[in-house]
């Protein structure tokens, strides 16, 4: 392992039983983050790409539809970077049938995740983006999952690392500081997400999320929680009136960068090729994003006009906005009308094409708003092809955290 490391950055320190943890240096970088002409360029582009999605967000007839549409599309992404397996259906599905005994064992994760995020959105109007608010996001996020015996809700107590699966502590690949240390910085890392004025929004976003990944305060959920973090200092802010800036899939797509830019930091103390990275994430996804938001406003007149006479499946189809895989007793009681009604309501859609029918059942049928949920499907591709940087292929991908998060007492580690 390169051990090598700046005093901006951090240090490796060697620990009594042999092996070297990294202490971060505290936020804000010393010397200053140096903003050249390219930075500052692609802050400027960084920022109007932000105005324009947050913009084109308060002209959508319902806004909080597609917002609700956008939070489960992250969690899946987020959670996908983590290991599950689970898609957007899947977490569709089961939020249409709960009962249902053939979903993914980990489905439960990225409600978990959609849950967590919901709370930390609600949860920032009366507490302010802080350690006590990370810990409560946190025992949301790994509740009732394979993460749940990994003291949800709480900082760790013993040291963890990040390496191949199994490896021992003395192969890590990289060791954040160990309980002690770890408090020191975790306590200067809640003074900088409170400092207001001295940095652009983006470029502590950018720091903080980095920050919290190399403290790694949690034996599980570093990176979730991390990526949420950018999206609440966002909205915390200001800078967005409604969640819609999620990274997950421009880190998905290009993990190896990330992880090198990461280590950059840690090695090199170049703040700066991570700012860049981050930015250009930023603009990208805004990008994209902007013009899902556009593409769904001009879906949603399409399909109006279609059903223009009819006033349920036009309501039905609201509805199905937010919630796009439904059955009939969902329709029936978001109509509020007779189970026949809300049958023929959908027999009517599916007739015009807009809604699919998924299980082949004859009981407990699933009906599936394509048009609309091809929309984020073509959002993900759009984010993976905008910038002309290299991506990683599905067949040399590695996790984000190179091989395996690993985790335990001391005692196993020396």
């Amino acid at each position: 392992m390169t051990t090598a490391s700046t005093p901006r950055a951090g240090r490796y320190v060697r620990q009594p039983t042999g092996y070297r943890a990294f202490i971060p240096a505290p936020l804000p970088p010393v010397p200053p983050i140096q903003l050249d002409s390219e930075l500052v360029k692609l802050l400027s582009d960084a920022d109007r790409d932000l105005g324009r999605l947050d913009g084109v967000a308060s002209v959508l007839p319902n806004p909080d539809l597609f917002v609700a549409m956008y939070v489960r599309h992250e969690a899946v992404l987020s959670s996908q970077i983590e290991g599950t397996q689970s898609t957007l259906e899947d977490v569709l599905e089961f939020e249409a049938d709960a009962r249902s005994e053939n979903r993914p064992k980990d489905v439960i994760e990225v409600v978990n995740y959609v849950h967590a995020m919901n709370f930390g959105l609600e949860r920032i109007h009366t507490l302010p983006l802080s350690l006590r608010l990370i810990r409560e996001i946190h025992q949301r996020l790994l509740e009732n999952t394979r993460g749940g015996e990994r003291t949800p809700g709480e900082f760790r107590r013993s040291q963890n690392w990040i390496g191949a699966q199994n490896a021992p502590l003395s192969e890590a690949d990289f060791v954040p500081p160990p309980p002690a240390e770890m408090a020191d910085a975790l306590a200067n890392f809640e003074a900088f997400l409170h400092d207001r004025d001295s940095l652009p929004v983006l470029v502590q976003c950018a720091l903080a999320h980095a920050q919290f990944e190399t403290i790694h305060p949690f034996l599980d959920g570093n990176g979730r929680i991390g990526r949420l973090l950018i999206t609440f200092l966002l909205c915390e802010r200001g800078v967005l009136e409604r969640p819609l800036l999620y990274l997950s899939y421009y880190l998905k797509a290009r993990r190896s960068q990330y992880y090198d830019r990461l280590t950059a930091i840690r090695h090199e103390g170049d703040w700066e090729g991570w700012l860049r990275f981050f930015l250009i994430g930023v603009g990208e996804v805004s990008r994209s994003a902007t013009e899902t938001a556009r593409a769904i406003l001009q879906l949603r007149e399409q399909h109006r006009a279609r059903t223009a006479g009819r006033p349920a499946e036009s309501r039905l189809l609201e509805f199905m906005l937010q919630r796009p895989v439904i059955t009939v007793r969902i329709a029936q009681e978001y109509l509020d009308s007779a189970y026949v009604t809300a049958a023929n309501a959908i027999d009517h859609l599916q007739e015009i094409g807009l809604v699919r029918e998924v299980t082949g059942n004859r009981r407990n049928r699933l009906f599936r708003y394509d048009p609309y949920l091809a929309l984020f499907d073509r959002q993900a591709l759009a984010v993976g092809e905008l910038s002309g940087e290299p991506r990683t292929t599905e067949s040399d991908q590695q996790p984000v955290e190179n091989l395996a998060f690993n985790y335990g007492d001391d005692d196993d580690r020396a």
